[in-house]
């Protein structure tokens, strides 16, 4: 009887098939998932993926902006965090990667004084602006690991090294200078000053250049001046191509340097005669300006025939017409060759913009443009097809 009431034993076999069925179905919800996470964007979705230090999330969203994206997946954000692109930029693309710098403490050691911010730039220069401090180009920066957890936290410290302050005349022009430089005659060195024959120099070069001193550099004999010149800024453009041609978003104005330059002037009768520079220095650099420019291209529909009969080309030309744009540009109507001339006919971009504001995008404006050039320079169109072919250009 009790052999009757024992509970059945298993077969070993029955476990093993039962655990790979198991092991089965956990691999098809979980290549679902993966599928479900690398899927392509649908009809009006967005694919953003979002980049947060060492993890890395893709999110589809209909959403215009990124703050909007971020408060419907539940990502958190903090005022002084960094998000690139912008957290309130438009979206126009379908998929965009975004970083997300996330802000911690900083200390900023300048001397004697400290001052603690939280910031999520990445470069001295950044942090420094942020706190509102002043750095000069001789100044120079250190970033490294806290020096006193308990006191000052497991942020960063940001040491400043701020270079000497001194004033400087350079034959009569009044500046106030900075150096790391230890001597004067390495300042000098430093600074691009060289000493001529008739120059006379106010202290000696050995002497150690110290905050607040004055050093002086005169020219004796001919009449010299002083003058401040500017320097002009870089322009950096970055090309978004999901943006259409004409716009055009500053990131980082740019910023006009200075240098002071000295000229040795002859006077005659009381008029310059003559004029030499002989020093010229730096005392600020300039900074670049960093715009976004569209560089989307949005063509006409239709093929080439039909943008001639927009534009006005008779049937009959459209041969001529052909081979001219094909060795010229290709049919490109936003070509240009090394020279600088554009279009689809090749000129002077001064030529073209002022009749087409959007000639890269405006094929159809540009053969009017040119059908004038060539019926006025040519008297037709096979004219000009005949100078083209016999000359290699029109």
């Amino acid at each position: 009887m009790n052999s009757l009431l024992r509970k059945p034993t298993t077969p070993l076999s029955v476990i093993i098939l039962a655990c790979c069925f198991l092991v089965l179905i956990i691999g098809v919800i979980a290549a679902g998932r993966v599928h479900a996470s690398t899927q392509m964007p649908a009809n009006g979705e967005r694919l953003i993926t979002v980049h947060d230090g060492d993890q890395e999330r893709g999110i589809l969203t209909h959403a215009t902006t990124l703050r909007q994206a971020f408060q419907e997946a539940s990502i958190r954000f903090d005022d002084k965090d960094l998000v690139e692109p912008g957290i309130d930029d438009q979206l126009v693309a379908s998929s965009y990667e975004v970083n997300i710098y996330r802000a911690r403490p900083v200390t900023i050691v300048d001397g004697v004084v400290q001052k603690k911010i939280l910031s999520a730039y990445r470069t001295a220069e950044q942090i420094i602006g942020q706190a509102g401090m002043k750095l000069h180009d001789e100044d120079s920066t250190r970033i490294q690991a806290p020096s006193n957890i308990v006191s000052e936290g497991t942020g960063l410290r940001l040491v400043i090294t701020r270079a000497t302050p001194f004033t400087l005349v350079l034959y009569g022009k009044k500046t106030t200078s900075y150096s790391q430089s230890a001597t004067v005659g390495e300042m000098l060195e430093e600074k691009g000053i060289t000493i001529g024959e008739q120059d006379t120099l106010s202290v000696k070069q050995d002497v150690t250049l110290r905050s607040g001193m004055t050093v002086e550099l005169w020219r004796n004999g001919k009449q010299t001046v002083t003058e401040v010149k500017p320097i002009a800024y870089a322009i950096e453009q970055i090309q978004d191509v999901d943006r259409e041609i004409g716009y055009k978003d500053i990131k980082t104005p740019g910023i006009k340097g200075k240098r002071t330059v000295t000229y040795e002037i002859e006077m005659k009768n009381g008029k310059e005669v003559s004029r030499k520079e002989i020093q010229s220095v730096v005392t600020k650099k300039p900074t670049a300006q960093v715009e976004v420019v569209g560089a989307k291209v949005s063509l006409p529909a239709g093929s080439h025939e039909d943008w001639m009969a927009s534009g006005g080309i008779a049937q009959g030309d459209y041969g001529y017409v052909n081979y001219i744009f094909t060795n010229e540009s290709g049919w490109n109507p936003a070509a240009r060759n090394p020279v600088g001339y554009v279009g689809l006919g090749q000129t002077r971009e001064a030529n073209l913009s002022s009749s087409c504001s959007n000639w890269q995008s405006d094929p159809i404006c540009q053969i009017r443009f040119f059908n004038g050039y060539a019926v006025s320079r040519y008297g037709s169109w096979s004219g000009a097809y005949d100078f083209k072919a016999s000359h290699g250009w029109w």
